[in-house]
């Protein structure tokens, strides 16, 4: 599952998608010039949420725009936001 948020954290869109060999691909179309952010992660179970342990431990594959991390908690919004100009490609990795 892929969510796209504008500067203001309102989700733009929304994707689901199956992946192959941890691989996937999404396409977001018609997006105006902005600053943008993404969070996205890996719903093994198709239960459309993210899955965690008793501490609050992510448990599926998870990841943010500009490929940030933090190692206890959810980065700093302000890190995952990029700025889109024309088309562009990210690359994202996942964390599990």
């Amino acid at each position: 599952m892929l969510q796209l948020l504008d500067e203001n954290h309102k989700i733009i869109s929304q994707q689901m998608k199956t992946a192959n060999d941890k691989d996937c691909t999404f396409i977001i179309k018609d997006l105006k010039p902005s600053r943008y952010a993404v969070q996205y992660f890996h719903d093994e179970n198709q239960s459309m949420e993210m899955e965690k342990n008793n501490l609050g431990k992510p448990l599926e594959g998870y990841g943010f725009s500009n490929n940030v991390t933090a190692p206890f908690s959810m980065p700093p919004f302000e890190k995952w936001i990029f700025e889109l100009k024309e088309d562009k490609k990210l690359q994202l990795k996942i964390t599990y």
